[in-house]
């Protein structure tokens, strides 16, 4: 049995000797694992405001990273939070909260079934920052009853040298959040933020040149303009190229990602609350709506709204008004609609998946950005791109060079991830061969020499079946991966929250050795 002191110091010197947050809570679950229980760390924020938890930072013995998960809390969840609450401010809330039986404890219930975690005991470390209690870090293990009082007693030690860590991190979120705030509402640099992002497209007098003839087309009037190309292709940067050529040049750009906010929240996010709508809206909150006005906003995967929504949406952008929820007052909004999509929207309206009006709404100037195999005259402009701004954001002396075939190498791969893809495939490879000439070896075999996977056998298929055996077929080609370059929401083309609510619905199992 190791000696708590020892126990302590050993985590405490790996928490302390990582820059970034998620790579100490990964070296610290490694250790920890070979004392305790162990298959996650999850640092969770509290919102208040939205009465929901948002997981920060992620870690297993492998991985960690940060994320940006909101986790709306049903009835026993926000029941519970409002105990928990009554039992800090009483001085009798434990300084370890232990659940080995999560069916019981709505919270962490709650948390697993959206993280689609099967049940896991967990331990929780309350965060209080200026005697709020803002959080807790999180210690997952797969099973129930799986601590005993002597997991309690040393994860317990780690309190003090955790809280630095955490608070330190959600200090910096917040400051973070509140200076995204300023740069919606501050001309100046929205200005400049498009500017550079302006610049950034490779490809104008290439591969890109029909798409840059639309944006100046379409760029000085206030149509609406619907982006539609795969997962990857630089829908973004095309918003942000339109905006720039718009005389709202000078206002705000919000970009909303309709498939990333959870049903219950979307009209919280888009259209704001009153102080008092629901419960945990503390005060007033202005939405994406009314803080594009004067400007631009994009709404990215538009595909993923669902029916009720597109409602409320259709309604705004006949009316130029939204009402904040709890609300009476129609706050007029003057702005511009960019929409965009990776899916056929028009084989949605034909299977009743998306409003054929809002459609036409949106639908008036459609611009489609191809696929990077479709323009691989772009691959060395966005190669040399690439590597310039990666050596500089990497802290590169210079940019690395390249070994003789190399861009024959990227021309003959398929690139189901496009353009960014091919960002992260450049940064891997510097990172690995740091001072060498770059061949892109770890590239794989090209796409279109890989066999297709077989869907469908001589018998028609219901469409849950299709989709539960590609859905399956693709976890076993990313090794279970879901999240990230190269997870199974990258290449089935759809936000990883997404699909885990289709595997949810559809019964298909979610990877154990990745909780995330």
């Amino acid at each position: 049995m190791i000696d708590e002191n020892e126990f302590f110091r050993n985590v405490t010197l790996r928490i302390c000797g990582h820059l970034e947050i998620e790579e100490g809570l990964r070296s610290c679950l490694e250790y920890l694992s070979q004392h305790i229980p162990a298959d996650g760390l999850y640092l969770e924020s509290y919102d208040r405001e939205l009465d929901a938890m948002r997981i920060v930072v992620r870690a297993t013995v492998d991985t960690g990273e940060k994320v940006d998960i909101l986790i709306p809390f049903d009835e026993p969840a926000r029941g519970a939070m409002d105990e928990a609450r009554d039992l800090w401010l009483a001085g009798q809330f434990p300084p370890v909260l232990v659940i080995n039986n999560p069916r019981e404890e709505p919270v962490t219930r709650c948390i697993l079934e959206a993280l689609g975690i099967p049940p896991s005991s967990a331990m929780s470390l309350p965060l209080v920052i200026e005697e709020q209690m803002v959080g807790a870090l999180a210690l997952i293990a797969a099973g129930e009853d799986r601590f005993d009082e002597h997991h309690i007693r040393l994860y317990t030690t780690l309190k003090e040298p955790f809280f630095v860590a955490m608070s330190n991190t959600l200090k910096h979120q917040e400051v973070l959040r509140l200076r995204d705030r300023l740069a919606d509402d501050n001309r100046y640099l929205n200005r400049e933020l498009l500017r550079i992002s302006g610049d950034e497209i490779v490809g104008a007098d290439f591969g890109l040149r029909d798409v840059m003839r639309k944006i100046r087309q379409v760029a000085p009037t206030e149509s609406p303009v619907l982006l539609s190309g795969e997962t990857g292709v630089g829908k973004d940067v095309i918003a942000n190229a339109i905006h720039l050529g718009s005389p709202r040049r000078d206002g705000p750009f919000i970009a909303v990602n309709c498939g990333a906010i959870p049903d219950s929240l979307l009209d919280s996010e888009l259209f704001g609350h009153e102080k008092g709508a629901f419960t945990g809206a503390l005060s007033r909150k202005r939405g994406r709506f009314e803080r594009a006005d004067g400007g631009t906003i994009l709404l990215d995967e538009i595909g993923e709204m669902p029916l009720e929504a597109q409602v409320r949406l259709l309604r705004v952008l006949q009316n130029h008004e939204i009402e904040r929820v709890g609300g009476t007052e129609r706050i007029p909004v003057d702005i511009r609609v960019i929409a965009a999509t990776n899916k056929n929207l028009k084989a949605m309206v034909e299977d009743g998946r998306f409003r054929e009006d809002l459609w036409f709404r949106l639908n008036v100037f459609p611009i489609v950005v191809p696929p990077l195999r479709d323009r691989v005259s772009d691959i060395p402009a966005l190669v040399k791109h690439f590597l310039e701004r990666k050596a500089a954001e990497l802290k590169f002396a210079e940019s690395p060079t390249l070994e003789p075939g190399a861009i024959d190498a990227l021309r003959a791969y398929h690139w189901p991830g496009n353009v960014r893809e091919l960002e992260n495939l450049i940064e891997r490879s510097m990172i690995l061969h740091r001072g060498e000439p770059l061949s892109f070896e770890d590239l794989q075999a090209p796409h279109h020499s890989t066999p297709v996977p077989q869907l469908f056998d001589d018998q028609p298929l219901d469409l849950d079946t299709a989709t539960t055996r590609h859905i399956r077929r693709v976890l076993e080609m990313t090794g279970g991966k879901i999240h990230g370059p190269g997870g199974a929401g990258e290449l089935l083309g759809i936000n990883p929250n997404t699909l885990r609510s289709k595997m949810k619905k559809l019964g298909v199992p979610f990877p154990k050795s990745r909780p995330g």
